[in-house]
């Protein structure tokens, strides 16, 4: 079946997938080449399209319906995927990506859970205005710290910062040692207001999947850290893992609501 720009159409210009093709929860990962990694976790998995830097698989996690679609780099593409997703059904979206720390206390390995996002980047702009923020869906949250402790991987809770460009955007220098008009100060301003992590995506999807009414979330392996200069490609499987074992405690947190009666998850109900 051809593609076509219309969104109306059964398979989407950019993904090629069509409404049976995915999950209602979908991982959101930059790299293509993590999709095979996230997909080695669960219990099976088939691949429904490749197209550009978008690769989308689906399958399912102890039992659990998944899907997980890679976005390549920043928010302008990471947009188009969850634009044309949630045009074939899916509703829950949790990125699964790398990130630079700017605490001290923050690990090489650790994992970022983001409660919410800077919107240093201009693609959420162009969708409303800038003042409006970019929040992490409370369950998502939820299910994501409940999945980390589960599997007793080391995690922080707090604000990212959604950056566009890896140079300039995030205060390191460009070529010949040019610096973007205060970037040199940068990291020590978020540093000092408690941001926790910069990525380049997050902010976006949370803004996205908040003026749609879709449920949104993000966690990162630290990769480096900023402020001591620490840097090893190490976590990706621990954030595939969190972000896979939370599709499925928010399956049961649907599932509990239901027989609640209750329109969201609270305090007061219990997974066990």
């Amino acid at each position: 079946m051809p593609t076509s720009e219309d969104p109306n159409d059964d398979l989407q210009y950019h993904l090629e997938v069509g409404p049976e093709d995915v999950a209602d929860a979908v991982l959101l990962p930059g790299n293509p080449e993590r999709v095979d990694k996230i997909t080695a976790l669960w219990d099976d998995s088939r691949e429904v399209a490749s197209h550009r830097e978008y690769r989308t698989a689906t399958g399912t996690y102890e039992g659990a319906q998944i899907s997980v679609t890679s976005t390549g780099i920043g928010s302008p593409s990471a947009a188009i995927a969850l634009e044309e997703l949630a045009r074939v059904g899916a509703d829950t979206f949790i990125r699964v990506g790398s990130c630079g720390a700017i605490q001290e206390d923050m690990d090489v390995g650790d994992l970022v859970i983001t409660s919410g996002a800077v919107r240093q980047e201009g693609t959420s702009d162009e969708y409303v205005r800038e003042d409006y923020p970019a929040v992490a869906d409370q369950e998502v949250v939820s299910a994501l710290v409940a999945a980390a402790e589960r599997l007793g991987y080391d995690y922080h809770v707090g604000t990212t910062m959604s950056a566009d460009s890896f140079y300039a955007g995030q205060g390191r220098p460009g070529v010949d040692g040019f610096r973007a008009a205060g970037s040199e100060a940068l990291v020590e301003e978020l540093r000092e207001a408690n941001v926790k992590n910069i990525e380049m995506e997050a902010s976006a999807i949370l803004t996205l999947a908040n003026i749609y009414g879709l449920r949104a979330g993000a966690v990162c392996a630290v990769y480096a850290n900023r402020i001591t200069g620490e840097f090893r490609t190490e976590g990706e499987s621990r954030a595939a893992e969190t972000a896979s074992l939370a599709v499925k405690l928010l399956e049961k947190m649907d599932t509990v609501k239901r027989e609640h009666g209750a329109d969201r998850w609270h305090a007061e109900l219990s997974l066990d």
